[in-house]
């Protein structure tokens, strides 16, 4: 953890040894009374904790903002199709960590239904991975996620004014290293599962103004995808 991030935060606080954040900070980064750590309230400021108290059964420390900029994400929603919950964890700690704004997790024809109610949702089990993305990368901006039962209804969730672009190995498209983003306007990137899409949503794609395009030739697991067009995407952006 390179930030520890909690829900609220005052000047004065005490974390229970049961919670595992109190045993990091314990086991793993060794720290005792006197010691700082680098904390902060998700999507709200970051800041410096210092540990005022020690025992067995809490750990009490006092906190003190230093930036409220940290949540700042950037203006990049993520659509990714279902895939296996090994792999959309992954996919959603990589997004958080690189700083997606938002992600909508989308059902789509070639993708296997019954994953879209796995114990990985059922469970909430992906807010504390969101959340460990965003202490992965040291800041306090946490991604918001929606769940879309097609593309279309993942489409219905867009804001008008988006560059829209789509990640596709069938249909021709330009290399997403060429893309000429438009400066100041949020862009959508999309990437699909296992399969791919199928031809009936590469034709809703156009439909609703997204361009074609490709990271190559070579055929990329979609967690790989979505890390990689997310860092060319970022980079074209000069957010990178």
């Amino acid at each position: 953890m390179n930030i520890i991030l909690f829900s609220t935060l005052s000047e004065t606080n005490e974390l229970s040894m049961k919670d595992h954040r109190a045993r990091h900070i314990k086991k793993i980064l060794h720290l005792d009374v006197g010691d700082t750590f680098q904390a902060g309230v998700i999507n709200q400021s970051k800041g410096l904790a210092t540990i005022t108290n020690m025992d067995d059964h809490a750990i009490s420390f006092t906190y003190e903002v230093e930036d409220d900029q940290a949540s700042s994400l950037y203006p990049v929603t993520l659509i990714v199709a279902q895939v296996r919950p090994i792999s959309m964890r992954r996919i959603l700690r990589e997004a958080v960590s690189l700083g997606v704004g938002s992600l909508i997790l989308c059902t789509t024809d070639t993708a296997e239904k019954s994953y879209a109610q796995a114990n990985l949702y059922t469970s909430g089990e992906y807010k504390s991975i969101l959340i460990d993305g965003a202490m992965q990368s040291g800041q306090s901006g946490v991604s918001s996620l929606q769940f879309a039962s097609s593309l279309s209804d993942a489409i219905t969730k867009l804001p008008s004014d988006t560059q829209r672009i789509v990640l596709d190995n069938v249909w021709e498209g330009m290399p997403l290293s060429l893309f000429q983003v438009k400066e100041n306007q949020p862009v959508v990137l999309a990437i699909g599962g296992e399969r791919g899409f199928s031809d009936r949503e590469r034709t809703l794609f156009r439909e609703y103004g997204f361009q074609f395009a490709s990271l190559g030739k070579r055929i990329l697991r979609t967690e790989t995808a979505c890390s990689a067009g997310l860092a060319v995407l970022l980079g074209r952006m000069g957010l990178l």
